[in-house]
């Protein structure tokens, strides 16, 4: 693989701060070839202290090295060794990694109405449209360029793709500076549309293939979440998580109340729902801290997003062996979605997801990782 130099960054200036922040190298190889022929590539994305691989096909992460307490470095991200992985999970789909939309999480019966206009999205999860229905952008061929620091990933969603209207434009980008990853999302169209898109990475801090998240510590900055019906989808508004086992605004163990006979917990098998983040809608802030007590490793995670989908992985099931040959089994990663709630082009008291002509989308998260003794 050959790697250039993406940027180096120029001396700091800031006053009583010396010396050169540490380059981000990018370097760009195959990724496999997809049913049709086409190759797909990939970027890897390194500095000192991550290094991130983004593959085209689904925008999606395949991998995220990065050291423990002790400096030993691993893979914390579930995913494969090549495109052909990901393709041969057919319409039992994982994500893992994924750029998920033009609608991520779901919409109820693929149904909704924009200016007294009917759409439906083809149906792919329980009656429902799930991740921008059964060919979203996470089978989508995307076209990387290197950028500074990074790589940017970009789409062109034609008019009705799914049931959506409008050409819906979008660019992802992922840099990294010093132990965060940035993923910045744009999107525009030319017809009123709705969209919600995020990344569906699947993380344990432990290493990928090393067992279970259960002991891992999360905490989550989000007084109130959004209970769900049989379908996963919102009913009855935000409820506050004090007294129940949705309450992580202190560090808790993920496993200590997984298994609480608490309906919610009974409906999704798990953890499988969105956290009303607290903090105004579009302003950075914190949304998610994970803790791995066996390695030390700390990923802290911030968004302009109102919410965050905390999966626990209830659905893997072994079917799939990832990186290390290792199959993936229930609870072995967890997805932190920073996002606008599910359903919410059919709730109107939910943060809009409506984006117009004239307007542009843009939404940033951030993965930052570190150690703690």
């Amino acid at each position: 693989m050959l790697w250039t130099k993406g940027l180096v960054l120029a001396m700091m200036t800031m006053a009583g701060l010396q010396g050169a922040v540490a380059a981000v190298a990018v370097a760009k190889s195959d990724f496999g070839k997809l049913p049709d022929g086409k190759t797909v590539e990939a970027y890897t994305l390194k500095n000192a202290d991550l290094e991130v691989k983004i593959a085209a096909y689904g925008a999606r992460i395949v991998s995220l090295k990065t050291k423990d307490r002790d400096g030993k470095i691993a893979d914390v991200v579930l995913g494969y060794n090549s495109v052909e992985g990901y393709v041969a999970e057919g319409t039992a789909k994982t994500y893992f990694g994924a750029i998920v939309g033009r609608y991520g999480n779901r919409i109820r019966g693929g149904k909704f109405t924009i200016d007294g206009n009917h759409y439906e999205i083809p149906q792919n999860n329980n009656g429902n449209a799930l991740h921008g229905g059964p060919h979203g952008f996470d089978e989508q061929l995307w076209t990387g360029h290197e950028i500074p620091n990074g790589v940017e990933m970009s789409l062109l969603s034609k008019d009705g793709d799914m049931g959506f209207p409008g050409t819906l434009g979008v660019h992802v980008r992922y840099t990294l500076e010093g132990g965060a990853l940035h993923i910045d999302y744009t999107a525009t169209t030319n017809k009123p549309t709705v969209t919600n898109i995020t990344n569906h990475a699947y993380f344990n801090l432990s290493g990928e293939g090393s067992g279970t998240i259960l002991d891992e510590v999360l905490e989550l900055n989000a007084d109130a979440y959004t209970p769900v019906d049989a379908g996963l989808i919102p009913v009855g508004g935000p409820q506050p998580v004090a007294g129940t086992p949705f309450d992580f605004r202190k560090p808790t163990p993920i496993g200590a109340r997984i298994d609480q006979p608490n309906e919610q917990l009974k409906i999704a098998g798990g953890y499988d729902h969105n956290w009303i983040l607290n903090g105004p809608n579009g302003t950075m802030k914190l949304a998610a801290k994970l803790y791995d007590p066996k390695t030390g490793r700390v990923l802290t995670v911030s968004t302009t997003q109102p919410g965050v989908q905390f999966y626990s992985g209830n659905f893997l099931d072994g079917a799939y062996k990832g990186v290390s040959g290792v199959a993936y089994a229930k609870n072995t990663g967890l997805c932190l979605e920073t996002q606008h709630y599910p359903d919410s082009p059919n709730q109107p008291a939910f943060p809009s997801t409506l984006l117009k002509p004239g307007e542009t989308l843009h939404t940033e998260t951030i993965f930052a990782f570190s150690t703690q003794k």
